[in-house]
């Protein structure tokens, strides 16, 4: 049983062609690889993150320091195609949010953000009851990709990350039924 108030932020979770495991400061080389595409930001608050020094300085300093910060590494090749992480942990409401979420270009369109999300879904349900997502007003593409996955719109409201305030837009995943009534009978 797991207990309700601690959230394990660094699993390693396998899935049919990806897997996430926690990200460590010697992923560095192999995550910039797949982050150094301006396309992938564009629509991002923060569009210079395909500049080295941008990622490393701010992205990837803050990814190491994160408890939650995974890497998205392809099964068949080993290659590390993208990031996500947990954060936010809110033991009082049982609530996480996933997000600073990227995939290579090569990785889009597919199935692989869907099974990304519904690993981490998984994952997070084992001890919250909702799923947070703050995505770029901006960011059509995510906020598109969100709504594939059953993600509700809740608002826009500023969010300070690193510093830099931007207004985000919430979208929030709750757990389906029969995971909140186990969860109730665990407890």
């Amino acid at each position: 049983m797991n207990n309700p108030r601690i959230f394990d932020f660094k699993p390693s979770i396998v899935g049919n062609s990806i897997s996430l495991r926690p990200l460590y400061s010697e992923d560095f080389e192999a995550l910039y690889a797949a982050a150094a595409d301006p396309l992938i930001w564009k629509q991002h608050p923060h569009p210079l993150r395909y500049q080295r020094e941008v990622f490393e300085s701010g992205f990837f300093a803050s990814a190491v320091a994160s408890p939650g910060a995974l890497v998205v590494v392809e099964n068949l090749s080993g290659r590390i195609i993208g990031s996500s992480r947990f954060y936010d942990w809110d033991a009082d409401h049982q609530e996480v949010a996933i997000g600073f979420t990227f995939l290579a270009r090569s990785h889009w369109g597919g199935q692989t953000n869907r099974e990304m999300k519904h690993l981490m879904l998984a994952h997070a349900f084992r001890w919250a009851n909702t799923v947070w997502f703050h995505v770029g007003i901006n960011n059509i593409r995510s906020r598109k990709a969100m709504e594939k996955i059953g993600g509700e719109f809740s608002h826009e409201a500023p969010l300070a990350i690193n510093g830099v305030t931007n207004i985000y837009a919430f979208y929030r995943i709750k757990a389906p039924d029969h995971l909140l009534n186990e969860s109730v009978a665990q407890l």
